[in-house]
């Protein structure tokens, strides 16, 4: 398990009340998530977990982002790496068991993209505050592999089995005000109202009663926990897809910011 002192990409804070304030910190790149940084993202609700003195974790992302998700040249370098496919599928599985396995409420305040690994993190909280600019999509089948990590487990929960098959075979983004709206996210607020709207419902968390608040969480989370086997279906279904064409023909085209040749 990491201590607060090991993490290398994320910084934390501590205020009033038990808030643990927690920032991905890659801005250059979006907060794009690196081999480190996928592991930390991973260790990241342990640790916190294992701190009596937090009672709500707020996350958010540094600079004009929450977090872009996978760096691609991890994702590239992973292309028929058996070794290392095994090692992401793993750490993408333990990210959602251990974020829903997480007895400290967790608050995400969603400032700009979120997408991949990164809105695993934003959509799994209990709390989800996005910005009016943010915008939200599961990227995988645009990189050319299937929908894995989080998505099978919560999106039809929480949007309904036509709009989750929509914006995740197409790959679309939503903005903070739709992801509201069809119910993807908690709150939608003004960009320039995003960290004190999650600041004050963090607060609220933390002055409620705790073991009420956490024993309800962990309740409401059966409801994840259950479409447990869908989920790692899911996953192994996107671990194939790195053995392919495919995932390099996406890859070439995110790099290029041009449609993907996926002949």
């Amino acid at each position: 398990m990491l201590n607060y002192s090991d993490y290398r990409h994320i910084l934390f804070e501590h205020r009033d009340d038990g808030i643990l304030w927690i920032t991905l910190n890659r801005p250059e790149v979006l907060n794009a998530a690196d081999a480190r940084m996928h592991t930390e993202l991973v260790a990241l609700w342990q640790t916190i977990d294992e701190d009596p003195g937090v009672r709500v974790a707020v996350v958010t992302g540094a600079g004009r982002a929450f977090s872009a998700g996978g760096d691609l040249q991890m994702v590239e370098d992973a292309h028929r790496d058996y070794d290392e496919i095994v090692r992401i599928l793993d750490e993408a599985r333990d990210l959602v068991y251990n974020m829903l396995r997480c007895q400290t409420p967790i608050v995400s305040a969603i400032n700009g993209p979120a997408v991949g690994a990164g809105l695993v993190v934003a959509l799994l909280a209990d709390v989800s505050v996005a910005a009016e600019s943010a915008r939200l999509a599961d990227g995988h089948v645009r990189m050319g592999v299937a929908a894995g990590d989080h998505a099978a487990i919560v999106w039809p929960l929480l949007v309904g089995m036509a709009k989750a098959k929509y914006y995740l075979m197409t790959s679309d983004f939503v903005d903070g005000r739709e992801a509201e709206r069809m119910g993807l996210v908690s709150l939608c607020v003004p960009d320039d109202e995003l960290l004190d709207k999650a600041q004050a419902v963090a607060a609220d968390l933390a002055n409620g009663p705790r073991h009420a608040i956490r024993f309800t969480k962990r309740a409401m989370n059966q409801w994840l926990l259950q479409a447990g086997p869908i989920f790692d279906h899911s996953l192994a279904l996107e671990m194939l897809g790195f053995f392919s064409d495919d995932m390099m023909a996406g890859i070439e085209g995110l790099r290029k910011r041009q449609k993907p040749d996926f002949s």
